[in-house]
């Protein structure tokens, strides 16, 4: 992928590539780790990676699958996103050697790293928070919000930011309902906003109604991202 660099890691002997979005200019040591959907990257995945690297943050894009997955059709991406999800253990620990690799990086500051993820990737950054790992900020776009393993009261250092829909689909009220209660539960700094009248993937034009419950809505898009940004600043710098 041009202007982007390859990173790889391994998990449980499966090699996996990510994407870096080197930062322009000079690099303030901060990182941002970004999780794509469960079909993978999209131009508009692509352009979010650039313009956080433009404010001076190392962005890396991880990959779950593994670096030789053939995720070519979203049938095929699919299959790997359902191997992951009926192994939750596997799919956090491997969320967390993503975190990790990044916090080793050099010139990255290991104080401060924030996650941000789409969809299944939503599930991902919410995986890393309720695991307890030092990061500073998640940030879940219509993410999946159940889990396997709820978070541990007291244990969550990250800041919290769910940006769901009312009418999506894969992120049903008593998903919502059940996380706030978790969430409270735990003690943990967070805030979620419904978008009332929102879908799924409604920050992703790229997928817009590829299936039923998947709707693109700018101006939710739009609050959301800008909500992103702010809380970006306030927890890993500007």
């Amino acid at each position: 992928m041009e202007g982007f660099e390859s990173l790889e890691c391994e998990h449980h002997g499966l090699a996996l590539r990510g994407l870096v979005a080197r930062p322009e200019g000079s690099h303030s040591g901060a990182a941002i780790l970004i999780f794509p959907g469960a079909t993978g990257s999209s131009d508009s995945f692509y352009a979010a990676m650039r313009e956080l690297a433009a404010s001076g943050r190392l962005v890396v894009a991880p990959d779950m699958y593994g670096k030789d997955a053939d995720i070519s059709t979203n049938a095929a991406a699919g299959n790997y996103f359902a191997a992951l999800m009926a192994a939750p253990e596997l799919l956090r620990e491997r969320v967390l050697t993503w975190f990790e690799t990044v916090r080793a990086l050099p010139g990255v500051d290991p104080e401060r790293i924030a996650a941000i993820g789409y969809c299944f990737g939503g599930k991902c950054v919410l995986e890393l928070a309720r695991s307890g790992a030092p990061v500073r900020s998640v940030t879940s776009f219509h993410g999946l919000l159940g889990t396997h393993a709820p978070a541990i009261p007291g244990k969550i250092p990250a800041r919290i930011a769910v940006w769901t829909g009312g009418e999506d689909p894969y992120a049903p009220r008593a998903d919502v309902d059940a996380l706030c209660a978790e969430l409270d539960a735990a003690g943990a700094d967070y805030q979620l906003t419904l978008f009332a009248k929102a879908a799924h993937a409604f920050t992703d034009p790229d997928h817009d109604g590829i299936a039923p419950g998947i709707v693109y809505d700018r101006t939710a898009h739009r609050i959301a991202w800008e909500g992103t940004i702010a809380l970006l600043n306030e927890t890993i710098g500007d």
